[in-house]
């Protein structure tokens, strides 16, 4: 069996199976276009996600990850569904209880949490064009006003307010700015894609100095898109280097 999905709760989840089982798991946090249903998922049916799924695949990983709701924004209820997710998997899988993370997009928002909630039961975080802050990407939206609308009513299902509470509650100090609340190590890959890419690039060379002062253990690799094809060898091989310790 190469792959199965599985209910929990409304969720659809699904589960990938490496031919040569190392032991060790990864969780994927999708992004926005993120979806799971009875037969597939976003991650089968892109191409580049279904590389990305058969590399992890070949070095050993089993690999799984959940609908989460769609497009969740972080939401405390696709984090709970997350954490079940872990426990799920590793009540009925045969892997290492300290699994590593790979959260692109807005999956950074659930990721950040489970670091914080979640610390020792995670090896390692990936973060592929993460959205840190959710006031800051809120705000970058403002200048596209089809977006910015789209946005603030997702926000709006996800944390069920209406979007004038929605615009009070990420004006609090927690959704400015991202809080690595543990040692865990970190790898964040941005892809200079777009001016929104851009954009997201000068949020990270500012955290970046807060991080290097406060010696958090992040590290960041920017690519350009033609170097895309490599986001696989820089994944698994910054996993490997913390699979040391079991």
């Amino acid at each position: 069996m190469e792959h199965r999905n599985f209910k929990l709760d409304t969720e659809w989840n699904m589960i990938h199976y490496p031919e040569k089982p190392t032991g060790f798991g990864i969780l994927i946090i999708g992004d926005e276009r993120h979806y799971v249903d009875e037969k597939s998922s976003f991650w089968t049916q892109n191409e580049g996600k279904q590389r990305l799924i058969e590399s992890f695949k070949k070095s050993g990983y089993t690999v799984f990850y959940s609908n989460l709701y769609g497009k969740n924004w972080g939401s405390e209820k696709a984090v709970n569904l997350a954490k079940r997710l872990y426990e799920y998997i590793i009540r009925t899988e045969i892997i290492n209880s300290k699994i590593h993370i790979l959260a692109e997009g807005m999956g950074a928002l659930v990721a950040l949490k489970l670091i914080k909630e979640m610390n020792g039961n995670i090896r390692s975080v990936v973060l592929l064009n993460p959205v840190l802050s959710l006031k800051h990407h809120l705000e970058q939206e403002k200048d596209h006003k089809f977006f910015y609308k789209k946005l603030l009513k997702e926000l709006s299902y996800s944390f069920d307010k209406e979007s004038k509470q929605i615009i009070e509650i990420i004006s609090n100090p927690e959704f400015a700015s991202p809080q690595f609340h543990s040692d865990i190590p970190t790898k964040i890959i941005h892809v200079l894609s777009g001016n929104r890419a851009y954009k997201q690039s000068t949020l990270l060379k500012n955290l970046s100095v807060i991080w290097k002062s406060e010696e958090v253990p992040i590290t960041i690799s920017y690519l350009l898109p033609e170097k895309k094809s490599q986001m696989d060898y820089y994944m698994i091989t910054f996993m490997k280097t913390h699979e040391g310790i079991l």
